[in-house]
């Protein structure tokens, strides 16, 4: 007997992605759509469901030959009740119903989870935590993300606010984040925090340095612009990123001795920085690391770029 296929879903506010998958998690088909955000994001699930259907139909598969849906979202998720509510970049401020309208429409059991924590789960499965049981994931991006594994399962907390890494305190009189709390993590760490740090570093610098020339000068930078600059030795520049990379470490070592994962993987378009952002990370993570977390949990660099939500989104059909 054929062992049946999964299909995992990134839902993000600009493109929903979509996979199949076999049931060891290899991508065998792979496309995206539009997220149609419009008239309080009415479209959206409808958009899903048709998109599924059409492709099962292009590749003359059916509904019986797939074990289930894994849906990764933003917002907040009743997981008893298979809603999500307070989407806000997807128009969702009251409660939708995913896993009752897709399984209605497909005829495929639903599951769903943070798109965090899906994004997590895929770097833990078939990515850069090597599928361990201990798995904390850090997304650098727009803001700070997070995800944590702990004995297989995503932690959850209390009210679904495990893994919120970017608000970690690390510097409590820094710059105010939109969470009301100052110094957070994603007001330094972020792609957006990262420029915000530049800019306040370059307003007390008076040394040489081409990125304070291009701030002078009004030019849009962006993290990666601070990055490219300081491993050209860029004295503003590294400046700023080793504060950055410090400030990131620290929070990180006190998630380690937290929770002694396995892995810490850092990922999101910050990540592209690659080995010298991991490096400097990795150095202030051990100063701050009691001995035990230093020998036993090892931090990596993310592999699956952004195939790790739909691959995360369908290892919850394996997970139930």
């Amino acid at each position: 007997m054929t062992e049946k296929k999964l299909i995992g879903v990134d839902l993000g506010g600009t493109t929903i992605k979509f996979a199949i998958l076999t049931a060891d998690g290899e991508i065998q088909q792979k496309w995206s759509i539009e997220t149609n955000v419009l008239a309080d994001g009415q479209m959206i699930i409808p958009d899903i469901i048709d998109s599924i259907n059409h492709h099962l139909k292009m590749y003359e598969m059916t509904a019986d030959q797939f074990s289930g849906i894994g849906l990764g979202s933003p917002g907040t998720i009743n997981f008893k009740e298979g809603t999500i509510k307070g989407a806000y970049n997807l128009n969702w401020t009251n409660s939708v119903y995913p896993v009752r309208d897709i399984e209605k429409g497909t005829g495929i059991p639903v599951t769903i989870e943070n798109d965090a924590n899906v994004a997590a789960l895929g770097e833990r499965w078939k990515g850069a935590g090597n599928n361990a049981d201990d798995v904390v994931f850090v997304t650098l991006g727009t803001g700070v993300g997070g995800g944590i594994i702990a004995n297989g399962n995503i932690l959850h907390g209390a009210s679904g606010a495990a893994g919120e890494i970017g608000h970690v305190t690390v510097d409590p009189n820094g710059f105010l984040c939109t969470c009301g709390k100052r110094g957070c993590l994603e007001t330094i760490a972020s792609a957006t925090g990262i420029v915000h740090v530049a800019r306040d570093r370059a307003s007390e610098y008076a040394g040489d340095s081409e990125l304070k020339a291009m701030l002078d000068d009004g030019q849009d930078i962006s993290a990666k612009d601070v990055f490219d600059l300081a491993k050209k030795n860029d004295d503003l520049a590294s400046i700023v990123a080793d504060y950055v990379c410090a400030s990131l470490g620290f929070a990180l070592a006190n998630v380690a001795n937290s929770l002694n994962p396995k892995y810490v993987v850092i990922g999101g378009g910050v990540s592209a920085a690659g080995e010298f952002l991991l490096d400097k990370v990795n150095e202030t993570m051990r100063i701050n690391e009691f001995a035990t977390i230093k020998d036993s949990t090892e931090l990596r660099l993310a592999s699956l770029g952004n195939g790790a939500g739909v691959i995360g989104a369908a290892s919850l059909i394996k997970m139930k």
